[in-house]
């Protein structure tokens, strides 16, 4: 009894010393490299030169409503809505419940959180068990003093059980480090997450509006077409009368022609385009349902949410998944520096060892040990020290792209607010040229059935007409693209959503789409959190 005791006051001994070890590392242990410190805001950066119009100009036309720009206004979490359109809302949520990209970025961000918690584990000792048993015949080991072939003399057992401990001692933060780094992979899958988010719901509304006004071009067109083949039936009988010259026959069954040239590259890139939405939606090419979306469906949002510039850099997946990866940069610095130092370890281990199990732990079989080592590389051939300027220029290069991402994101706005209002005022020219030509081809009509002018000069007032009909039809499409450009331009409202999970003790939250098929939860949603 008092040598069992014996044993386990030395078990107990063991566990204290390793115990008294990480305590006196974690208290003492020091953090090498830069600490991480975010990129001040652009307090001086502006979206135009000079301050644009508070309101753009309007038409009487669909999609001419004028649109009022609302300075540090809130964007929504569900801006597309702002269109009031439930078709393309349908469209939209089976998008985020379908697309495979997504999908990939959901796991994307499960496997950059996983490593970041197995790294977790480097900050604590490593434990294992060992349990083995070995039967071997000894030769020459007879006690009978004969050959000793075969005896059971010669047929030793041995069993040991034993439990190991080793522990790297994060000395100089270099473990540290790396799960910072790995950390910051995670808020750089995150923030990927948020930008594939909003490229998709940006995609899937664009690809909505370019069907929409595919259709009514093709509609314009088909109208045009009948238009001038009764115009070729008519003038085929003026010329049967003797009415008109064979040329006028010839010149309008040119213009039928060119006409219905046109309808072709429509319906194909109509086709191509509705192809490009099933893909988006998760469906193969001869899963399309028959929606038929067309801009009658939207309402223009006339009031237009725009940042303040100092926020943007908060609002734009673009910037912060950049700004991850500086994080990223500057603790691998650190790792890259610690690397350079000596690495402290211990080690530790208590078992015991007998010929059977039902008596591995009677007095007198155990054995223990207990050590410490410092490693500390010599010569390598400046293999460390390169990797360190390495992890430097890594840190000097994120930089840079952060900034340039910065700059992009401040374009993309400026971009967005020149196009809302230089739309407006092309819409309303459209229009109006769209109205001048109609009254124009009529007046070319009346003069061409009075002989005061040829029929080259209807021709030509057709040809007005037709062109002003698509090119208003574009304009309207336009308008509400860049529309959605802008809330694309500035976030999206990603921070407004219900389904990202807010910052808490400094670390921000995630986003969590379910896709169609079964996947983990991480642990935050696991817990509620």
């Amino acid at each position: 009894m008092f040598k069992a005791a014996n044993q386990k006051t030395k078990i107990n001994k063991l566990l204290s010393t390793v115990v008294g070890v990480v305590l006196m590392a974690g208290v003492t242990a020091c953090t090498v490299g830069p600490d991480f410190r975010r990129p001040d805001t652009p307090l001086d950066a502006g979206y135009t030169p000079e301050k644009l119009s508070s309101e753009t100009s309007s038409s009487n036309v669909l999609g001419g409503d004028a649109q009022r720009f609302v300075e540090a206004d809130d964007i929504p979490g569900q801006w597309w809505t702002l269109f009031h359109s439930d078709s393309l809302n349908t469209l939209i949520n089976e998008a985020l419940n379908a697309n495979p990209n997504l999908a990939a970025a959901q796991a994307a961000l499960r496997q950059a959180r996983e490593n970041y918690y197995a790294d977790q584990g480097s900050l604590f000792p490593n434990i294992s068990g060992t349990v083995s048993a070995t039967r071997e015949n000894v030769a020459g080991g007879s006690s009978s003093g004969g050959s000793g072939s075969g005896s059971s003399h010669n047929i030793l057992n041995v069993t040991s059980a034993s439990l190991s401990v080793s522990y790297a001692l994060d000395v100089f933060g270099g473990t540290r480090r790396q799960m910072e780094s790995a950390e910051a992979q995670a808020d750089y899958e995150r923030f990927q997450l948020e930008a594939t988010y909003l490229t998709l719901t940006t995609n899937v509304v664009n690809t909505a509006i370019s069907l929409g006004s595919l259709r009514d071009q093709i509609a314009a067109t088909e109208d045009i077409i009948k238009i001038e083949s009764d115009q070729l039936e008519l003038i085929k009988k003026q010329f049967k009368l003797g009415a008109v010259a064979p040329s006028d026959v010839l010149a309008q069954q040119a213009n039928l022609a060119q006409t219905q040239a046109t309808l072709p590259p429509l319906q194909k890139q109509l086709a191509q385009t509705r192809n490009q939405l099933m893909t988006y939606l998760g469906r193969f090419p001869n899963q399309d349902k028959g929606e038929n979306f067309n801009l009658t469906s939207l309402n223009l949002p006339k009031e237009l949410p725009v940042s303040l510039p100092s926020k943007l850099v908060e609002q734009r997946p673009d910037v912060r998944a950049s700004e991850a990866q500086l994080h990223e940069a500057s603790a691998n610095v650190g790792v890259a520096i610690a690397n350079q130092l000596p690495q402290f370890s211990i080690t530790g281990q208590l078992g015991s060892t007998s010929n059977s199990f039902g008596s591995l732990l009677t007095p007198g079989t155990g054995l223990w040990s207990i050590g410490g080592a410092i490693a500390q590389t010599i010569i390598d051939g400046g293999s460390l020290e390169h990797r360190k300027r390495a992890a430097k220029a890594g840190y000097d290069a994120a930089a840079a792209q952060y900034r340039g991402t910065v700059l992009s994101a401040f374009q993309d706005v400026a971009n967005a607010l020149r196009a809302i209002q230089t739309d407006a005022d092309a819409l309303k020219a459209q229009a109006l040229a769209e109205q001048s030509a109609l009254d124009s081809l009529n007046v070319s009509r009346t003069q061409y059935n009075l002989g005061m002018i040829n029929y080259v000069a209807l021709l030509n007032a057709n040809q007005t007409y037709e062109n002003a009909i698509i090119n208003r039809v574009r304009a309207q499409a336009a308008r509400y693209s860049d529309t959605a450009g802008l809330f694309q331009a500035l976030g999206g409202g990603w921070w407004n959503r219900s389904d990202v999970a807010p910052e808490s003790e400094g670390k921000p939250g995630f986003v969590y789409l379910p896709p169609v098929h079964e996947i983990h939860l991480i642990p935050e949603l696991e817990a509620g959190k």
